[in-house]
Order: structure tokens, then sequence, then C-alpha cells
């Protein structure tokens, strides 16, 4: 997987589809990070599940929660619209698999839905949290968390996460 195509191609027209204050280093890395951890970018539908996109949304889980929550609804449903989706579950849930600026999207206002700020870039324990908190993984995965968020720091930051 090339993380710095995966910026060029998802995450930068996902955050400049959003307003600035949800854009920066910072989220690049978390989006960087929550995607190796689900899909390795390599994976748009789950090995074995209903997951979709390379963030590894569910319908009925983020999803859902994107297009109701106060925080994100407004901006997911002007989104869906630019992005010629119908802003609903069944139609996001499908578009994710195949265009990957809205699944960037999605993840990036998950995590917007959280009340507390992004954790620092370097702040691994701080993003295992967040991501957590967020995503709420079945089954999760702590140990694999260090080596790939430290990849994710260093195709933001070009430094070596400690």
């Amino acid at each position: 997987m090339d993380l710095q195509g995966i910026r060029r191609s998802a995450i930068a027209p996902a955050l400049a589809l959003l307003p600035a204050k949800m854009s920066g280093p910072a989220a690049e890395v978390m989006l960087l990070a929550i995607g190796l951890q689900e899909s390795r970018f390599e994976h748009r539908r789950q090995v074995g599940g209903p997951a979709r996109g390379f963030w590894q949304f569910e319908a009925g889980g983020g999803i859902r929660g994107v297009l109701n929550h106060a925080l994100s609804r407004q901006p997911a449903q002007g989104i869906c619209r630019q992005r010629d989706t119908p802003a609903s579950v069944s139609a996001v849930y499908s578009a994710i698999e195949r265009d990957d600026i809205l699944a960037a999207v999605f993840a990036r206002l998950l995590l917007w839905t959280d009340p507390k700020s992004l954790p620092a870039i370097g702040d691994a324990a701080g993003a295992w949290d967040l991501y957590l908190r967020t995503w709420r993984p079945g089954k999760p995965h702590p140990d694999t968390w260090p080596v790939l968020y430290a990849q994710a720091v260093n195709a933001v930051t070009g430094k070596v996460a400690a």
C-alpha cells in the first residue's frame, strides 16, 4: 500500500470538502492509522464480514452514526450530494466500497463526533483510545497498532514516531 497515494487520492480531497477546522496533520495521521488498522488499505470489502471501504464501515454502525449525529449530519448530507450519493445508509454503504473520498469523509466525520480533540501527533496511546471509542472494533488488535500508527506518523511528518 502506498500511503502517499492514499493521502493524495482519498484523504486530501476528502479534507478539502470539509470545513478547514477538520483538516491538518493530526487528522491525516488518524485517518491513515485507522485505515491501516482496519484494512491495510488493501480491502474495500471486509474479509469475512459486512464492513465496506478502506475504513471498514458497517451500515448500522459508523454510516448510520455519521448520518444521524448532530455534529456530522449536515456535512455528511452536503458531501453526499456533491458525490452524487443519496444520504441514506444503504446508498452510502454501497458507495464507500468504490468511492474512497466519500469513505475518507465519513471516517473524518466519525472522528469529529468524538467529544475529545484529536490526540497530538506521536500520542499512540491517545490515538488508540480515540480509535476504540469511535470505531468500537469487535475484535481489536492492540498489538498491531503501534507499528501501524508509526507508519502513519512517518507518512505525514517524515519522522519516525517514538
